[in-house]
């Protein structure tokens, strides 16, 4: 066993080495046949074409804290891992690399270019895999799953078919988003709204029999084509008397009906809206309840259509300039404002999506959407921070039928077949050869496949082997909590948990932790368009992985966003330094130490001793409970703070003279102390800073427990000697130590010379906790000279501080060289003055003051006071020299 560590601690080599011993080894593997408790967690799975970023980087990291904590924890974890398809993303990659060959998917075919995507995923697929290795993720790789698989395409299968069994699934022919280059609808996650300049058009439509205008304002004129009424507000006065009657649609002759509408505002524009059913959302649900015509203008590709007119042919944006135009000829066009508007987008292209009638499939989500409520009501599963609750249950009280189809190739084609000889459908959970209603074979399949959403809303259950009952299943699920962010807890929370309570009778996940989002330093979003983009694997490359996890740890705090920059990663990476650094000095002091036997209880502790490890102690309960509440930030706060402060800071100076003393016994018990707190609080650290802890912790002399640190168990702070007395006498004695640092450091005294000090104790306890402490204090504060008890007698000039209940004099005539002291102050009484007269001069100048700014007078004020008051306090200590000659 190597009992020694190299110089500095180098994270890449140490890295690779851990990692693929663990999964060598099997380390992260689950075991469903284990009598041990289950902790399951999910994996949100990561796009297929995806790279690690700081959501992913965040997302994982806590993650692995929570499954590494629960192992060592001593539960059976599965942290279950894969990737999603990514329909559009998916296709949207092999497209441009076949439009880079001068190819499109059309001349290739259906099967062969989803040949060409599926050998795309097993060259370049498992790059995010990787990614999340390096982050030191501990899933079982053995169990990876992938949306597009054989089981998990089974299961979306099985619960289509039973979904329209049940006449939840049917097809209807209504508005979606539409992108107009990926030739697809998209849901609303996939259509990202940026706010740009863009104008409102003021149209003036004839009232029919009259000389009357009504005028309506618009953001796409184009789309006038397809209006179908003009809506008023009925409580408008203005237009009480037009409602029922007709208007002349310009450029196109159309009659339509003046209709009234509660929808319509009445502050908006003229107060009177055009109404195009076919291509607005608001306007698509006005027709409905109006009963108006739905008229499509546009083509798949945004062109204009027949339906046009004149203007059929043309480019949708090339076809509003010309009907502007036209409108302006014919002297209806009233106005033109600048008006900045949100415009939907498709995240994948950037192209404007177009709201667009359509034929898709959907799913009536009411009745799941209440199943799913009452799950959160009633406490089977719990979001957390519970704010989020409120954003879910609006969501899902105002839920919509949900639209699954999409038409692009690369997904789970929907099982449906149509029949060109009754034009019936069949849904069925094997491959139709005949029609189930009229038994003919003349057969077509959908060519739609679904929306990437609806494989992964099954995602919890589908991976474990459903529609199996696997004994994955029967163990681990429910699972015990998913880790996400907000902006998807609509869109992939809310479906798994329908799907799970209608599939599996049993919510998907008991917890939901709900992450902020990683900013940059200033809280700024992170985007490439800004620059302020920090790649996670750059972060590794230069400080490390563990690094790089406490940090995010560290700032994880419940509902705060964090605002990470690379000084607070190498803030933490000097923190990696500094264990590796206390854990070298451990190592050399336990050179030849055997802690086989280790009983502390027999053990005659010193009060530092007891001290270090109540405090261990602390540490471990600390890092438990915030683990249970998912405070990470106070997880890491909690051992940073036990690390830096109480173990390197305080207990391994104070352990030093134990160390290197000539007592063998008091030497082996320092030892024993030393040894138990490293290799506890290794354990404590190694769910956030994994590689470095289990580095150190093979370094350690004696055997290990169990092969790796990993399969340790994890402190709960029970079972370390605790005294309450002793650890408040510590606490003096340390109060003590710092009082008398605090005065040699303000009176410049070097940190070699040996003082003399007076310690006067305001009670017998303190004298008696102090007596036993002479050691500590003599060493820590480089103390000659030693006087304390209760009213002992007192220097006539000395420096003073107070700790607790007893006065630390300092007497200045054996702290300085009196004359050299004079000098220096002296010297630096003059150089204030200076400063003094400038500014007072400065300020007593009424021209000045008169016209400067009020910041610059703010400022040479405050600096004129600073001055006068370091002035004052030098004339003070110069006085307390000059009474020592």
């Amino acid at each position: 066993m190597e009992t020694h560590l190299p110089k500095g601690y180098e994270p890449r080599d140490v890295e690779k080495k851990w990692y693929q011993a663990w999964e060598s080894q099997g380390c992260f593997r689950a075991d469903e046949d284990s009598p041990k408790p289950h902790y399951s967690i999910v994996i949100p799975p990561p796009n297929v074409t995806g790279v690690l970023h700081m959501g992913h980087a965040l997302n994982n990291t806590l993650q692995d804290i929570l499954v590494r904590w629960k192992r060592m924890g001593g539960f059976e974890t599965l942290w279950m891992p894969g990737t999603d398809h990514a329909g559009i993303a998916t296709q949207n990659v092999v497209e441009k690399q076949l439009a880079a060959e001068g190819k499109d998917r059309h001349e290739l075919g259906r099967e062969a270019f989803i040949e060409r995507v599926w050998q795309w995923r097993s060259e370049s697929g498992g790059q995010i895999i990787n990614q999340l290795k390096r982050l030191g993720a501990s899933c079982d790789w053995e169990r990876e799953r992938f949306t597009m698989d054989e089981g998990l395409s089974r299961a979306v299968r099985e619960v289509f078919v039973s979904l329209y069994e049940d006449g939840l699934i049917y097809r209807d022919n209504r508005l979606i988003n539409w992108c107009p280059r990926c030739h697809t609808a998209l849901s609303d996650l996939e259509v990202e709204h940026e706010e740009k300049k863009g104008h409102l058009w003021h149209l003036r439509y004839p009232v029919k029999g009259s000389d009357r205008f009504l005028v309506v304002a618009t953001t796409r004129p184009e789309t006038m084509l397809g209006d179908t009424a003009v809506a008023v507000n009925p409580e408008d006065d203005r237009y009480t008397d037009l409602i029922g009657k007709t208007v002349l649609l310009p450029l196109v002759g159309r009659e339509i009906p003046i209709i009234a509408d509660d929808y319509v505002d009445r502050e908006f524009g003229s107060g009177a809206v055009k109404i195009t059913p076919a291509h607005d959302f608001n306007d698509f649900e006005v027709g409905k309840r109006h009963n108006l015509e739905f008229i499509n203008i546009f083509d798949p590709s945004g062109n204009v259509n027949e339906n046009g007119g004149p203007y059929c042919g043309l480019e949708r944006y090339a076809a509003r300039k010309q009907v502007v135009a036209d409108l302006e000829a014919q002297g209806l066009l009233e106005k033109i404002e600048e008006h900045d508007n949100a415009v939907g987008e498709c995240y994948r292209c950037k192209t404007v999506i177009e709201p667009y009638m359509s034929k898709q499939w959907y799913v009536n989500v009411g009745p799941l959407a209440e199943k799913a409520i009452n799950a959160v009501k009633d406490g089977r599963t719990r979001i957390i921070p519970e704010q989020w609750e409120k954003t879910y249950f609006e969501w899902m009280y105002n839920i919509k039928d949900w639209c699954i189809s999409r038409q692009i190739w690369w997904g789970h084609r929907i099982p449906a077949w149509y029949c060109d000889d009754c034009e019936g459908i069949t849904v069925s959970r094997e491959d139709a050869t005949s029609c189930v209603h009229c038994g003919g074979t003349h057969l077509r399949q959908e060519t739609d496949v679904l929306d990437t959403w609806f494989s992964s809303a099954l995602w919890p259950f589908s991976t474990m082997g459903w529609p199996e009952q696997t004994a994955t299943l029967k163990k681990f699920y429910p699972t015990s909590c998913l880790v996400t962010g907000f902006d998807i807890l609509f869109f992939w929370v809310a479906r798994m948990m329908m799907m799970g309570l209608k599939f599996m009778g049993e919510v998907p996940f008991r917890e939901v932790y709900i992450h902020a989002l990683v900013r940059d330093a200033q809280g700024q979003k992170m985007s490439k368009s800004k620059g302020n983009v920090i790649d996670p694997l750059s972060v590794i490359d230069e400080y490390g992985t563990d690094a790089f996890r406490f940090t995010l740890a560290a700032f994880a705090a419940m509902g705060r966003d964090i605002k990470l920059s690379t000084e607070r990663i190498a803030g933490y990476r000097n923190f990696a330094n500094k264990l590796w650094n206390a854990s070298r000095f451990t190592l050399m002091n336990l050179e030849g130490f055997d802690p086989e036997g280790i009983d502390l209880d027999r053990l005659d502790l010193s009060p530092a001793d007891t001290w270090i490890l109540c405090r261990l102690a602390e540490a471990a309960r600390e890092a438990n409970q915030a683990l249970v509440d998912y405070k990470f930030n106070d997880a890491a706060g909690a051992l940073y703070t036990f690390t830096w402060n109480s173990f390197c800071d305080w207990y391994i100076e104070l352990v030093k003279d134990d160390l290197y003393g000539a007592d063998p016994v008091v030497k082996h018990r320092a030892q024993s102390v030393l040894y138990v707190v490293l290799e506890n609080l290794l354990r404590l650290l190694h769910p956030l800073m994994p590689f470095i802890t289990e580095e150190i912790w093979h370094a350690l002399p004696g055997k290990r427990p169990t092969t790796f640190l990993v399969e340790a168990s994890y402190p709960d702070g029970e079972g370390l000697p605790y005294g309450e007395r002793s650890v408040a006498g510590m606490e003096l004695i340390m109060e003590v130590i710092k009082g008398i640092r605090n005065i040699r450091g303000e009176m410049d005294v070097a940190p070699s010379k040996q003082i003399q000090a007076v310690l006067d104790c305001k009670s017998e306890a303190s004298a008696t906790i102090l007596r036993d402490g002479v050691g500590y204090v003599r060493a820590l504060a480089r103390v000659g000279e030693l006087t304390l008890g209760v009213g002992v007698e007192r220097p006539g000039q000395a420096a003073t501080q107070v700790a607790g209940d007893v006065e630390i004099l300092l007497p200045l005539s054996g702290l300085i060289n009196v004359e050299e002291e004079e000098k220096r102050l002296l010297k630096e009484i003059a150089k204030v003055e200076k400063d003094v007269d400038l500014f007072a001069r400065k300020l007593a100048n009424e021209n000045f003051v008169a016209n400067a700014p009020r910041h610059v007078l703010e400022k040479d004020r405050a600096k004129l006071s600073e001055a006068e008051e370091k002035l004052a306090i030098l004339q003070e200590s110069l006085k307390k020299i000059q009474a020592l000659r």
